[in-house]
């Protein structure tokens, strides 16, 4: 996902009287008070809930690892587990997820629940629940049953320690049993944070109305460079009706409809710029929103590794939080059956039943975000209670939402839906949304008008995931996969967010398959906002998934997904115009096939790939920056990169000096944007400046404190050098990328309360890291905010199919939530450092490992 302006985002605003209070309750905690919420991991509990034993396995990291004879017995188990380890992420994901934060946080979070009832991701998990086929519902309802077994059995306070916190700011909220449609309701999160280009949309128009030309707005959004970076299946069309792999025929498809949609109409693009503070007020379950949510998958065929079977990576990259988005987990049939289809291991949502990413004993997957265009936004014309299409009018469909206000009164609000979707121009958050609605200076037609006393405006959101669908039966389908058919067949369901899914099995078998609701438009490309007045650009469909991409055995005999473009242009349907631009993608496939030829890869080896750190933008800038002039610090900091070999370790002098003085570049180079439009440091920017700094004579290189391409670069030196010299010493040689860029996982919900007892509680200790915006070891950083780490490869894996039980795992932080609990950040310094830890598979591997064992019993 693109995000062109990344802002940080303060999603719990507590009153500062509240937080005094809360910094001196929390200096004040006691030992007891901390420890109440840890779990019980050893012995024997009752679990009325069962209807037989279950066993939870947990080894030194506190991994667990559960064994149940009945698949209801297997999830009710997962969810009592997940409750022990995170619950107040699971109580907050789902309060968020339904609009209620407020109820536990006050008035400051009511424009928010508006926003997030508008957009109706709980309204739209219980339609999904009643379509759910029968085994995934039941599965559901079994995880519900386990969380609420371990509720009964524990005061509040008992839950976490936040719940104590949370009863001194205002007097604590009663906890209600969990629900199958609270666990469906954070796949629209899920969904939400990986949607796609919907804030490229709104930048886009918004660069036009701060006067920079179309044809320069296009330069800064290049296509994506086929010529140069791989991408994910290179052979392949679409015949019949069906995507076939394969050198494609001579007279292969013409390529996706590449006609530029209209841009919208003058003024109307000046207030859309405005739209992405309304955006912003939705929090992002699966970390901070940026440009570097992305990931890396890929998998290797037995005839380049040392075991001779296929090899599996993924390193999916999300925002960097505390704890960790996943809870690692195994989930065991004690005998597997037909009745009882599930041996498993990986990584699930804590909330949410089942395995995600992980291996079963026949088949590997991973994730990475396919990215395509799902959400559009659509002006609408407004008269009365009716919007208008094609002249005509269409009533406007209606349900009415109450937020429960802690400490207020309720507020009573409507939401207004379109033929496109809900108008997010209703909700309270997003007032500046609504004003460019009311004042949209466009007629019927598109044309400009004056006011006019009985029609107004609303933005109107279009997303495949206000649609009920199948993800969650796809899910479960995967899990008991067992070849490529299969899986493919599951992959069917997996309908949002639309992901790239990378496949290995133990026949020695490697595929990728891309699943997703992606729409067909009529007019338009996607890229800008949408009439909604005129039919011709209302959606027409959804693309087959017979028509999808995928591959099978390749003959390059691997498969890398890195965000970047899933086909290539002749590829007849239009996915997105907003790829990663491959930089990633490019430096795997270099360094898979480098350490190919120099013998067989191991798991190992896939590790060491994921910790590349080398910055692929500096191999175009550096050269530039050598022949730059400079003087005194500037000087001495320039020639440290003489002999960079551009890896950005956490101890490198150069990389320090670099990202410092790139960062400044890009401020300089494109100064016209003003400071409301940025732009990222990631792919694109590296794309379009490497292109650059072969334009001399561009007049993005004439600015109003530099002008010509080396006076632009020797004042980035300049002021990179100051800057470091006043943050890290008047030496270059002792600067550290590491002291800049630090990773520091942050509570969701108290982490930035800016109260440091509050903040000590529940922030995690900062570590340096390695790597950066768009490496390969993606530790991204915002411009915005500086060079700490905001987005991070949310864990690692690398499997060889030779030997399940020699899998390589890493964790961001750890299997715990609970503030002080041992296990609760014991992963980040081995993640920070490139180190992993097992993941045993087989019964007696998983036995061996166990330093801790608990046996759940019905009563």
């Amino acid at each position: 996902m693109a995000r062109v302006t990344p802002r940080v985002k303060r999603w719990i605003i507590i009153p500062l009287s509240v937080l005094l209070s809360l910094g001196l309750v929390a200096a004040g905690l006691g030992y007891w008070t901390v420890r109440r919420a840890f779990p019980q991991v050893d012995g024997e509990m009752v679990v009325p809930v069962l209807d037989g034993e279950a066993t939870v396995h947990r080894d030194a990291d506190g991994v667990p690892q559960i064994y149940a004879d009945t698949p209801a017995d297997l999830f009710r188990a997962q969810g009592f587990v997940d409750a022990q380890d995170r619950f107040w992420q699971m109580h907050f994901n789902r309060m968020t997820t339904a609009g209620r934060l407020a109820e536990l946080f006050g008035e400051e979070q009511v424009e928010t629940d508006v926003y997030l009832r508008t957009l109706g991701w709980r309204h739209v998990a219980e339609q999904e629940y009643e379509l759910l086929e029968p085994e995934t519902r039941a599965y559901f309802d079994a995880y519900a049953e386990g969380v609420n077994a371990y509720l009964a059995q524990r005061e509040t306070g008992e839950l976490g320690l936040e719940f104590s916190v949370l009863g001194a700011m205002n007097g604590g909220a009663e906890v209600e049993e969990w629900t199958a449609v609270d666990s469906l309701a954070w796949l629209k999160a899920m969904a939400w944070d990986l949607r796609g280009n919907m804030e490229d949309e709104i930048e886009r128009a918004g660069l036009l109305a701060a006067g920079i030309d179309r044809e320069r707005v296009e330069e800064l959004y290049p296509a994506y460079p086929e010529e140069e970076h791989p991408v994910i299946v290179e052979d392949g069309e679409v015949r019949g009706g069906a995507f076939e792999p394969g050198e494609p025929e001579e007279d292969g498809g013409d390529g996706a409809d590449e006609a530029q949609a209209p841009a919208p109409p003058e003024g109307a693009a000046a207030a859309l710029e405005r739209v992405s503070d309304g955006l912003g007020s939705v929090p992002e379950l699966l970390g901070p929103s940026s440009p570097e949510l992305g990931s890396n998958s890929w998998v290797v065929s037995g005839e380049f590794t040392e075991s001779g079977m296929p090899l599996l990576a993924n390193d999916p990259h999300l925002g960097a939080q505390m704890p960790s988005v996943w809870h690692q987990t195994g989930l065991h049939c004690t005998e597997v059956s037909a009745e009882c289809p599930f041996d498993l291991t990986g990584f699930g949502f804590p909330g949410l039943p089942g395995i995600m990413i992980g291996h079963n004993a026949d088949i590997a997957w991973g994730f990475t975000n396919l990215g395509p265009d799902v959400a559009d936004l659509y002006l609408e014309r407004i008269e009365g209670d009716a919007a208008i299409v094609d002249g005509e009018e269409e009533p406007l469909e209606t349900r009415t939402e109450t937020v429960a206000v802690a400490g207020g009164e309720d507020v009573e609000f409507t939401v207004r839906s379109t033929r496109h979707g809900p108008l997010l121009s209703d909700a309270e958050a997003a007032a500046d949304l609504r004003a460019f609605g009311e004042n949209a200076p466009v007629d019927a037609d598109g044309e400009p008008v004056g006011e006019a006393e009985d029609a107004s405006y609303g933005v109107a959101l279009s997303w495949t995931a206000l649609e009920p669908g199948g993800t969650a039966d796809a899910i479960f389908a995967i899990a008991a996969a067992g070849d490529f058919a299969s899986f493919r067949e599951a992959a069917r369901s997996f309908e949002v967010p639309a992901q790239n899914l990378v496949y290995a099995d133990t026949e020695g078998n490697i595929g990728y398959q891309a699943p997703g609701v992606i729409p067909v438009r009529g007019e338009g490309d996607g890229r800008w906002p949408a009439p909604g007045w005129d039919s011709d650009y209302d959606w027409d469909g959804t693309v087959p998934f017979e028509e999808l991409p995928y591959a099978e055995n390749p003959a390059s005999g691997m498969i890398v997904t890195a965000n970047q473009a899933a086909v290539g242009s002749e590829y007849p349907r239009m996915l997105t115009a907003d790829w990663d631009y491959g930089y990633r993608a490019a430096r795997i496939r270099d360094l898979l096939q480098e350490a190919a030829a120099e013998g067989g890869l191991t798991a190992e080896d896939m590790v060491a790939i994921q910790m590349d750190a080398e910055n692929g933008a500096a191999r175009a800038v550096v050269p530039h920056l050598l022949e730059a002039g400079a003087e005194g610090t500037a000087a001495e900091a320039r020639d440290l990169l003489a002999d960079w070999d551009f890896q950005q370790d956490a101890g490198s002098a150069p990389a320090a000096f670099y990202n410092a003085t790139w960062n400044h570049l890009l401020d300089l180079l494109f100064d016209e944007l003003g400071p409301d439009h940025r732009i990222d440091g990631g792919s694109r920017a590296w794309l379009v400046v490497s292109r650059l700094l072969e334009e001399p004579g561009s007049a993005w290189w004439e600015g109003s404190e530099a002008s010509g391409r080396d006076a632009v670069l020797s004042t980035a030196m300049q002021r990179a050098a100051d800057e470091l010299s006043d943050r890290l010493g008047p030496d270059p040689a002792d600067w550290r990328w590491g002291d800049l860029h630090t990773f520091t996982p942050v509570h969701p919900s108290f982490g930035t309360s800016g109260i440091a007892p509050v903040e000590w509680l529940f922030n995690g200790s900062p570590v340096p890291a390695s790597g950066g915006s768009s490496t390969v070891n993606a530790t991204g950083w915002e411009r915005t905010e500086g060079y700490a780490v905001s987005t991070v490869p949310s864990m690692r894996m690398a499997i060889d199919l030779a030997d399940f039980d020699a899998a390589r795992w890493i964790d961001l932080t750890g299997p715990s939530g609970h503030a002080f609990h041992p296990q609760r950040q014991n992963m980040t310094e081995k993640w920070a450092a490139g180190e992993t830890v097992p993941m045993p598979f087989t019964p007696g591997a998983v036995a061996e490992a166990a330093e801790d064992t608990l046996v759940l019993r019905p009563e």
